[in-house]
């Protein structure tokens, strides 16, 4: 088979998996979710295999483990949270009432300033953009959770998903040597190599970023909470969850927390102290956990993984985001596998590299 015909062939499939993968969207979550935590788990499997446990004794007692951790968190986070939003419900017309007070007048005091045209201006283009934002935020959002987040996805998610996690961990290796099996063999020890380079970088940023969320989530939450500010422990948890996304999780909880200190702290220093709280938390993230946690070889780049997830969130709903890593991760190292392949051949060096 000529080289053209291979390639044609590989597209063909490639195709074909993408739109199987478009039509079944709303079906994969459990399965996806079942990948995930196979994937993430694993090596823990591994090395009690070769403690000589056997494979499925090491999966269960895996499983069973990273299942009670997660009943553990939710039977001390869940209360903790369902408090703190009956508390926003109660106090909510209060921070109304303060909004009304303090932002309105400042707000008509510097519209009475401008010239009428531009305030008109300026009304007209927030109006355009402030729609435009919103549509576009609530197409994705609406995308993720009509997609991902239903009530029968939900009993699917929490029935199926330890099923395929089970199997998937028990027949892992198995399904490694199988599929390594098929690779065609001009090209097998080419095809290894990539999937390795795809295993490190996906591994070490999943698992390194993962690390960064939970230190980022519970250092939030107590700081937060320390300094006195209501609903910090859940504005804390959700900047932790949001960093895996980069820059976002911050930012939430910067502009979040910020606004609610402006609206309950008479005393500006207490306001400083919340603004503290995340320029400490950035500034450690940004120096000590992720290069020490991800670091700079794992080769996704932060706008890159916000491009994808947001493409993956768009086109696939919540499965797209649970693949959206991992699928940046794999066009990365075939997109750096593919420059390598043309800095060396003649069409970047010329003609006269031939001889």
């Amino acid at each position: 088979m000529t080289p053209s015909k291979q390639l044609r062939f590989w597209l063909i499939g490639l195709g074909l998996f993408v739109l199987a993968l478009w039509l079944l969207s709303e079906m994969l979550l459990p399965f996806v979710v079942g990948l995930a935590v196979a994937y993430l788990l694993d090596p823990l499997v591994d090395r009690l295999e070769g403690a000589g446990l056997p494979r499925w004794l090491g999966t269960s007692l895996v499983l069973l483990f990273f299942a009670v951790v997660l009943v553990l968190l939710a039977l001390l986070l869940l209360p903790l949270v369902q408090g703190q939003v009956s508390h926003l419900l109660e106090v909510l017309p209060t921070y109304a009432t303060v909004v009304r007070e303090r932002l309105i007048p400042a707000l008509n005091q510097l519209i009475h300033r401008l010239p009428a045209d531009d305030v008109e201006r300026l009304r007209a283009a927030a109006g355009n953009y402030a729609g435009e934002v919103a549509g576009l935020v609530g197409q994705v959002v609406t995308r993720i959770l009509s997609g991902g987040l239903a009530l029968f996805d939900i009993v699917t998610l929490m029935f199926i998903t330890p099923i395929v996690a089970f199997y998937m961990m028990r027949d892992w290796d198995l399904m490694v040597s199988k599929v390594d099996s098929w690779l065609p063999r001009q090209h097998a020890e080419t095809i290894r190599e990539q999937a390795r380079e795809v295993n490190v970088t996906l591994s070490g940023f999943v698992r390194g970023q993962a690390t960064v969320c939970v230190v980022l989530g519970v250092f939030y939450a107590l700081a937060l909470s320390a300094a006195g500010l209501d609903f910090g422990l859940v504005i804390g948890l959700v900047a932790g969850l949001l960093s895996f996304i980069p820059y976002v999780g911050s930012l939430f909880g910067f502009v979040a927390s910020t606004g609610l200190a402006l609206l309950q702290f008479d005393e500006f220093w207490r306001v400083g102290v919340v603004i503290g709280i995340f320029l400490f938390g950035q500034a450690v993230e940004g120096n000590v956990l992720t290069p020490k946690l991800v670091g700079d070889k794992v080769g996704l780049h932060a706008v890159w993984v916000m491009f994808a997830l947001l493409a993956g969130g768009s086109l696939f709903g919540f499965v797209g985001v649970l693949l959206a890593v991992p699928v940046a991760a794999v066009i990365g190292v075939l997109t750096r596998f593919a420059l390598r392949q043309y800095l060396s051949s003649p069409y970047y060096r010329g003609s006269d590299a031939e001889r």
